[in-house]
């Protein structure tokens, strides 16, 4: 099928020129819209709450990238990169235009994605929803100014009509949600869904499609930096303590997500901070608490009458957001970019109670764990987890990685060793013994060990090699008890441990075969024995 690309161009931009279409609006302008459309509610942090209905999280099954011949053979096609034809999707695409041409209002946002200027990515995103809009003014870059706004001539377009429900009879959709990225329409089309998240994450899909093609590293990480200049990234599934232990009192945020990392140093992709909410208290992130004030968008928190917060309640969902720009944070690096790091920390909850609370990593197992991505999902997380799982995600952002992981591991191992940067595996879960029978290492316990890391205390540490693991262990850490540091010692059984353990060593070695012979050397050399 022949394709005008000019006709769906002009198409959205006489629909963005009618007067109904809002552009730019301060964030006082969409507060008023959000509570006079009651989109959402006013707390008693000043920040807006907002409900998303059935979708209180991503909704990966129904995400889809075009397939495109001049892209086709790039796309690591699969359960996560799931193709829908050009046609179909351009079809869909006229639908929700002529759906959006006849709301009353639409908002619209011009920003960036990236602090590098080099490599930044210019975006429009268009919004049924008032509470999006800031949201994705939160999220992204902000220009400084409205007139810089006006002149922003996009790179990709986001468009996001959450009311609008596909037919998948009809639309070549799963169901009436969609999440679609074409990259040769430089176009996110999002539909059926009130989760702003995708809006975030689909940018963050785009840019590590775009970057790596530049030589650039993409990574799904928070960054921060100490007085001296010193970089640490971290890298972590939800529930493993990323953004936590980047929000460091002691060192200036970069970022709390994504990040790009190039010749000049880090760069973070995003103008905001997209944190965790449950359970949140000052006591134990006052940084986050802090941040959540005017201009905050929180998502399906329980909010009484009176407007009080009460983030301990999960009557919605245990995945309570808040989305606040990140000069919310008071220690932060502006603008949002830094040199080449000196350490790496690779988070993992492990359930099971069998890693260390913390190693060093030489490449070969630094590729091995970046590839592996392991954490482990906890009994009652998820319908049917009765017991840990082991949760491998590629890359530690496999549902955010539209290129074969080969290409993000081998930018990642160049860096590492063109720059010297030591690299550390952080157990922030569970020791001497498994979910319900062991214990949760102690936050301030893995704050000593992250902190000494990354002041670079234990690059001249002696070590001793687990048997199990062969992974190098501290001998000594200052201000952490030694019986915690080699985990067999932290069980009653050490036969039980080594069970435990091999256990779970099988589970990664089960895992990596799906990445073939392409990386049998990092197995041999980086994995478990």
């Amino acid at each position: 099928m022949a394709v005008d690309t000019y006709t769906y161009t002009n198409k959205i931009q006489s629909i963005l020129d009618k007067q109904s279409s809002l552009f730019q609006l301060s964030t006082t302008q969409l507060y008023k819209k959000i509570l006079d459309n009651n989109e959402g509610e006013l707390t008693e942090l000043g920040a807006i709450n907002a409900k998303t209905g059935k979708y209180t999280g991503r909704s990966p099954k129904d995400k889809f990238i075009v397939n495109e011949p001049s892209y086709r053979d790039d796309i690591d096609w699969g359960n996560i990169n799931q193709p829908i034809d050009e046609e179909t999707f351009l079809n869909l695409y006229e639908k929700v235009l002529n759906y959006l041409n006849e709301r009353d209002e639409l908002y619209v946002f011009n920003g960036y994605a990236g602090s590098d200027e080099d490599s930044q990515l210019k975006l429009t995103v268009v919004n049924e929803l008032a509470w999006h809009n800031l949201f994705a003014q939160n999220m992204f870059i902000r220009p400084d100014s409205k007139e810089e706004a006006e002149e922003i001539k996009s790179d990709f377009t986001i468009v996001s009509a959450p009311h609008f429900k596909a037919d998948p009879t009809q639309d070549g959709t799963n169901s009436e949600t969609f999440i679609i990225t074409s990259f040769k329409h430089k176009l996110i089309l999002i539909g059926g869904t009130e989760y702003a998240g995708e809006m975030k994450k689909g940018i963050f899909s785009v840019m590590n499609y775009l970057l790596p093609k530049d030589d650039i590293m993409s990574m799904h990480c928070s960054a921060n930096v100490g007085e001296k200049g010193d970089v640490a990234l971290f890298f972590g599934l939800s529930g493993t303590g990323k953004t936590t232990l980047s929000a460091d009192a002691n060192r200036k945020l970069i970022g709390d997500d994504e990040h790009g990392w190039n010749e000049n140093g880090i760069f973070n992709i995003e103008g905001g901070c997209y944190a965790k909410a449950i359970n949140l208290s000052y006591k134990k992130e006052p940084q986050i608490y802090d941040a959540i004030k005017y201009g905050t968008i929180l998502e399906n928190v329980v909010v009484d009458e009176d407007g009080d917060i009460d983030f301990d309640d999960n009557y919605y969902t245990e995945n309570t957001r808040a989305a606040y720009p990140i000069n919310h944070i008071e220690n932060i690096v502006t603008p949002s970019k830094a040199a080449h790091p000196n350490t790496i920390i690779f988070l993992t909850a492990d359930a099971f109670g069998v890693l260390p609370p913390i190693s060093k990593l030489n490449k070969d197992q630094a590729m091995y764990h970046f590839l592996s991505g392991f954490t482990a999902k906890l009994a009652g997380t998820e319908r049917g987890v009765t017991e840990p799982e082991p949760s491998f995600s590629t890359c530690f952002g496999s549902p955010f990685l539209p290129l074969h992981a080969k290409v993000y591991a081998d930018l990642l191992g160049n860096l590492i060793d063109k720059h010297d940067v030591d690299v550390y595996l952080v157990n922030t879960g569970w020791t001497g013994g498994k979910y319900g029978t062991g214990r949760r290492i102690s936050l301030n316990y893995t704050r000593q060990m992250v902190e000494q890391a990354i002041t670079g205390q234990l690059r001249d540490s002696e070590y001793i090699k687990d048997d199990m693991f062969g992974l190098n262990i501290p001998v000594e850490i200052k201000d952490v008890p030694q019986t915690l540091l080699n985990p067999i010692n932290a069980w009653s059984k050490p036969e039980a441990y080594r069970e435990q353990a091999q256990d779970l060593i099988d589970r990664f070695k089960h895992n990596f075969e799906k990445f073939g012979d392409e990386v049998s050397d990092l197995a041999e050399n980086g994995g478990f024995k």
